[in-house]
């Protein structure tokens, strides 16, 4: 269970702070919900408190963690698939997963390719979304604005 100020990440979404608790009526039934705000793209999220676990809500990464991703961004690029559908599955499942050392993972071979190959489309919005999933993470762990972490995130590929 999460209080209100708690820090949490929500997969796909990005980090959040559980901005409070509320108990709504639907359908005749009452259900609490956390309310969260994600601070980068000011988007507010009401989860329900019911699932949570199977939603994969989790705190923000701390110091350590944080680290850790920045050695990943700095590695070599993994091997991945060559068939481009199955490559944005995979990287999607990464993502989807909420680790955010899978996302870094992402993060840092779509970065890779897109220098080396150039991205299609839909490769360029997924490394977008998974980068700003990463950035809002950052923000919130290290409490810095989102310019610092983008800038911290490109300093690890130079």
């Amino acid at each position: 269970m999460f209080n209100i100020g708690d820090k949490v990440v929500y997969p796909m979404h990005g980090a959040g702070i559980i901005e409070a608790i509320e108990e709504k009526e639907i359908l005749g039934e009452k259900h609490k919900y956390y309310v969260m705000r994600i601070p980068l793209n000011n988007m507010k999220i009401m989860i329900p408190i019911n699932n949570v676990k199977e939603i994969g809500i989790r705190q923000v990464a701390g110091d350590e963690e944080i680290e850790e991703v920045f050695k990943i961004l700095k590695g070599a690029k993994s091997k991945m698939p060559t068939n481009w559908n199955h490559r944005y599955r995979a990287n999607l499942e990464k993502i989807k997963s909420g680790n955010i050392f899978q996302v870094a993972e992402v993060v840092r071979n779509l970065s890779i390719r897109e220098r080396e190959k150039g991205l299609s489309t839909g490769e360029r919005r997924m490394l977008e979304n998974a980068k700003q999933i990463l950035i809002s993470e950052i923000v919130l762990s290290k409490n810095i604005d989102a310019e610092d972490a983008n800038r911290l995130i490109e300093q690890a590929f130079n």
